[in-house]
């Protein structure tokens, strides 16, 4: 029984300590949606879960250590459903990021991105007017666009040095006009829209060299925290799918060490016979 109970303490401190990935990916979304997404309710549920596993596991390792059988079973039972949450946090994560990436341009660094390539409820989120209006005011707050200027030597970037660049999501779809527009490049943030052949993309319209307005509210800006969502989701996910094996795996030897001591303590006595035969031999003299 002593053996059963360190392996269910080792499991338990095992289990704590891939609490601490999941909480760090939960606040690294946090800090995104601070910053760069700008959508501050999809980290919340990985957060809770780190920290129900890392409570739970301190609960089981106390059961172990004393041997409290409630805290382990409590633990298995716990665990279980917080496994369960995890799974179905994984594959939420995944289908609501599942449509849409950037289109590739000819001549170009960077992508386009058109919120035509988006589906789901993510997308009907993020275009909702009141809901835009916190996203939009958030990227102007994050100052994402002001950072995007370049200079070497005190000399601004070219045109075709700008062109080269890979740009992150936002950058490309809130920051500068789509491509089709066809405006002229004066700065990354600046663009000459006199004599450009405006295309049908209605953000050829939106477009404003007001740095306060710029293309905050284009369909590609929308398209573009979209991308962004996908590529920080999709990291966090990978991380979250490794932590759940191994937190399944765990869970296996938990439960089988937790039947074990219950065997231990409802069969006989150390020493006394475990099986007895239903028909004794006799001896014949």
């Amino acid at each position: 029984m002593r053996t059963s109970n360190h392996l269910i303490g080792l499991v338990n401190f095992l289990t704590f300590l891939l609490s601490i990935p999941i909480l760090g990916g939960g606040i690294w979304l946090s800090s995104r949606a601070n910053s760069t997404d700008c959508l501050r309710f999809l980290q919340w549920p990985l957060i809770v879960i780190g920290i129900s596993i890392m409570v739970v596991s301190l609960a089981g390792f106390a059961g172990a250590c004393y041997r409290n059988k409630f805290l382990m079973w409590l633990y298995l039972v716990v665990m279980l459903l917080i496994i369960a949450a995890l799974i179905g946090f994984i594959i939420f994560a995944y289908a609501v990021t599942d449509k849409g990436s950037g289109r590739t341009v000819l001549n170009r660094g960077y992508l386009d991105y058109y919120i035509q390539d988006y589906s789901g409820w993510l997308k009907d989120r993020v275009s909702d007017d009141g809901y835009w209006g916190k996203i939009s005011s958030c990227l102007r707050d994050s100052r994402a666009c002001s950072k995007i200027g370049r200079n070497f030597n005190g000399v601004p970037e070219t045109a075709d040095m700008f062109f080269l660049r890979r740009l992150s999501p936002v950058e490309s779809g809130c920051c500068k006009p789509p491509t089709d527009c066809g405006f002229s490049y004066v700065n990354e943030t600046g663009w000459d829209t006199r004599g450009g052949m405006i295309g049908p993309n209605p953000d050829c319209m939106l477009w404003s060299n007001d740095q306060s307005v710029l293309c905050y509210q284009c369909s590609s800006c929308k398209a573009g925290v979209l991308g962004s969502l996908k590529k920080s989701w999709r990291k966090v996910s990978v991380i979250n799918i490794v932590v759940l094996i191994m937190l399944v795996i765990f869970y296996v030897i938990a439960y089988a060490a937790y039947r074990n001591v219950k065997r231990m303590d409802n069969d006989e006595p150390a020493g006394e016979a475990r099986m007895t035969k239903s028909h004794p031999s006799h001896f014949h003299l």
